[in-house]
């Protein structure tokens, strides 16, 4: 299947930047979007900045746009502010801005950080609700509740991606367990692209023989993953986590992060 044109948001951040090298074979047009994005089109692209917190330029950026892979935003976690407006306001904006251009289908990158207060002993799948482990996860949590409301109101399909750890390699124990390669990312994002479906969770997440995630639901839509993360389990061997909480919940660093609870009331 080939779309006409596909809006990639956050083109110029790490997995933009791996996205726009292999989508570009998905569609006619590839529009790349980040707030600043240098340097000149390639080839079936074009190239338009825009800064998704600003409402009116969203509507333009839409115009025309058959399907969007919404990779844009903050990142990382971050101050109350920076994630309402990148990650709250600015997702509010697209998907307003898509319902008004009558844009069909919304790839969303969510995060493994909007289930990130789950202990690593327990398996999760797409039926299972958020536990952000904070700001940035909560935003993504978020994100995923606007994709339903656009769907099952509008009729914007949704695949919401809770993505774990995309890398070129595995850099630590946990992401034994988190890793997704570059070829799986892309196999998925082209299920999303593809598959029959008006709102759907599933996980960004190789063939991980240890992961926390039971990603049937994606293999329902006809993904299929080709890695696994235990390739590199010599390499990371004692490159554990910082603290207790870390080790213990899913989401790592960001859950130990502020935190001031009681670690038994989570287990």
């Amino acid at each position: 299947m080939t779309t006409n044109r596909i809006l990639l948001t956050g083109a110029a951040g790490n997995l933009g930047r791996v996205l726009r090298e292999t989508l570009v074979e998905d569609c006619s047009i590839l529009r790349l979007s980040r707030r600043s994005l240098t340097g000149p089109a390639g080839a079936g692209e074009e190239i338009v900045p825009c800064d998704l917190a600003d409402a009116a330029a969203v509507d333009r950026l839409l115009e025309g746009v058959d399907a969007v892979v919404h990779m844009g935003g903050q990142s990382v976690e971050a101050p109350w502010d920076v994630i309402l407006q990148a990650n709250i306001v600015g997702a509010i904006n697209l998907w307003e801005a898509a319902r008004k251009a009558g844009t069909k289908r919304i790839i969303f990158a969510s995060s493994n950080h909007a289930i990130g207060m789950y202990p690593r002993t327990t398996r999760l799948d797409h039926e299972s609700p958020p536990r952000p482990d904070g700001r940035y996860g909560l935003s993504k949590a978020f994100g995923e509740d606007l994709g339903a409301l656009y769907a099952f109101k509008h009729g914007i399909s949704c695949m919401a991606i809770r993505i774990g750890s995309s890398f070129p390699e595995v850099r630590s124990r946990r992401m034994l367990s988190t890793w997704m390669s570059y070829r799986d990312l892309t196999a998925l994002i082209r299920t999303g692209l593809t598959a029959d479906y008006l709102f759907e969770i599933v996980y960004g997440v190789s063939a991980n023989k240890r992961s926390w995630w039971d990603n049937s639901n994606a293999e329902r839509l006809g993904f299929r993953a080709q890695d696994d993360a235990d390739v590199f389990a010599d390499e990371v061997e004692g490159k554990g986590e910082a603290s207790e909480i870390a080790e213990v919940l899913q989401g790592g660093a960001f859950a130990n992060e502020e935190f001031s609870g009681e670690l038994e009331q989570l287990l």
